[in-house]
């Protein structure tokens, strides 16, 4: 019945023909500015050429936004928690604004349940025209977009927090009805930067459809830091998942430029590292950006040289040729490569001071020889310490605490505090006494020869709290001992051991044998 009075309310319009044409010819220009020409997905280019081929590539080369590119919403396929407003021409007591249920199927007045999951809005409309043709004779459907849901998208591998993020869109304003889709770089950003250790060149996005096999899409954000130019950053649909592979290699000048990049790790994120091997103080540092000696710390880049910096500094034995990072990989693997600081040192070369990330192992080995040059260069080094403290003891000038550079000989450290007593010290050698860093105490007599250069065995490299001990000739013995006899403070034990010194004495002079 009662849809029997709705076809003789239309059939009895008293309205002149000219001006029902007119209101047709209205009607006609909405829906073709709100319904723009029936767009899919853009389209995905396959990987490049010698790369594994994947289900559902071969798509044709596709015409792809620049990043931040509004377009229409034509392309803006509709899903639960969309907002949308439908109206019925002349029939505005049927007309509303709707949110879109997770299932996708909205409740309209008079026709009931229509699903507009994954549809386009002018698709939407076809099917709400449809659904209203059983009921009305000519339904006239404007559909518009009002507010757009949050896009869920899956990003995993050499991200620094995989996983799934809601991405906003931004819906246009004026006459045209627009929608700004999220895009893969504000997707990576999202999920705080690519990990040091991603393969950029070959990142996939993997995009469902409703009529296919999933498209997939090799992704070189390479291009972009070497070219400025984004033609892959593409737009991304609700559903998208991104995966960022691990990189077979490790080149130095690459994780450089991919820690400074937008999509890289944050600067000032902190990254917990450990430090190795000939360092004053091995174990594990929280490294970040600025210097760290001062509370500016945002401002620089948390690498190698400030790692060794935290660890108190390189010890004299340390062979900055050789620095290895080992380094974790989402994955579960493993990446190792070389620094050479020396190269930094000696041609500036900053990427030898390669950039840390989190759960970095820096090992800095024992050097096999080094050359009296190196020495004193590398004793200035910004990540030698500043000085060391060593003691000299005994018999000269000044006897007590002596602040040296680092890399300081032996024989230094003794023109350091004076130089030998000429009346009383013994020349030949001295004695060193070490704390090793494995809570072992060593001591060892070491010859005395001003004119040798470094040696481990007669003039070797001082570490700090050494201790050397310069004794007494045998002549400043016996003098001692007689003077402390012959002392009215001398007591009976050293007259008893005046017989023997005396002994002594004779032997040196070569008096007895």
């Amino acid at each position: 019945m009662k849809k029997r009075m709705l076809c003789m309310v239309c059939a009895s319009s008293t309205r002149p023909i000219t001006q029902l044409v007119a209101g047709l010819s209205l009607v006609a220009m909405s829906v073709a500015v709100s319904n723009p020409a029936k767009a899919q997905l853009p389209p995905l280019t396959p990987p490049p050429a010698g790369y594994p081929a994947q289900p559902g590539q071969g798509f044709p080369p596709p015409q792809l936004p620049s990043s931040g590119t509004v377009q229409s919403t034509a392309a803006y396929t509709l899903g639960g928690g969309d907002n949308i407003r439908i109206d019925i021409f002349e029939l505005p007591q049927y007309s509303g604004e709707y949110q879109i249920p997770a299932g996708g199927a909205i409740q309209l007045p008079l026709i009931g349940s229509v699903s507009v999951e994954g549809l386009t809005l002018e698709e939407a409309s076809d099917a709400i025209s449809q659904a209203y043709a059983r009921v009305l004779k000519r339904p006239l459907i404007t559909l518009s977009l009002l507010a757009t849901r949050p896009l869920n998208i899956l990003i995993s591998g050499e991200v620094n927090r995989p996983g799934s993020y809601p991405l906003a869109l931004t819906s246009g304003a004026g006459t045209r009805p627009s929608v700004q889709f999220p895009t893969l770089l504000q997707a990576i950003e999202r999920a705080q930067g690519v990990t040091l250790t991603a393969d950029i060149q070959r990142i996939q996005l993997r995009r469902s459809t409703a009529r296919g096999p999933a498209q997939v899409l090799t992704v070189n954000l390479r291009e972009f830091l070497e070219t400025g130019r984004l033609p892959q950053d593409l737009t991304l649909r609700d559903g998208d998942s991104i995966f960022v592979p691990t990189a077979t290699q490790v080149a130095a000048n690459d994780v450089r430029q991919l820690s400074t990049a937008s999509f890289g790790t944050p600067i000032d994120q902190p990254r917990t590292v450990a430090v190795l091997g000939e360092v004053n103080r091995p174990g594990s540092y929280v490294v970040v950006g600025g210097n760290t000696e001062t509370e500016l710390r945002t401002v620089g880049l948390p690498s190698v040289t400030r790692a060794i910096q935290l660890a108190g500094g390189i010890r004299p034995m340390a062979d900055v040729r050789r620095i290895q990072v080992r380094r974790l990989t989402k994955a579960g693997g493993e990446q190792l490569f070389n620094v050479n600081l020396w190269q930094l040192l000696q041609q500036g070369d900053l990427s030898q001071d390669a950039i840390l990330q989190d759960g970095d192992t820096v090992i800095i080995p024992t050097a096999t020889e080094l050359r009296p040059a190196e020495v004193s260069e590398l004793a200035t080094a910004s990540f030698s310490p500043d000085n060391i403290l060593v003691s000299v003891v005994g018999e000269v000038g000044r006897p007590g605490f002596v602040e040296v550079p680092p890399n300081t000989t032996l024989n230094q450290a003794l023109l350091s505090a004076g130089g030998f007593n000429n009346s009383r010290a013994y020349r030949e050698s001295v004695e060193l006494i070490r704390l090793n860093f494995d809570g072992t105490v060593s001591r060892r007599t070491v010859p005395v020869d001003f004119a040798q250069g470094i040696n481990e065995q007669t003039n070797p490299l001082l570490r700090p709290n050494d201790i050397i001990v310069v004794k007494r000739s045998g002549i400043a013995s016996v003098a001692d001992t007689v003077n402390t006899a012959l002392s009215p403070a001398g007591n009976i034990l050293a007259l008893v051991s005046i017989p023997n010194r005396f002994l002594e004495f004779l032997t040196l002079l070569g008096i007895i044998k």
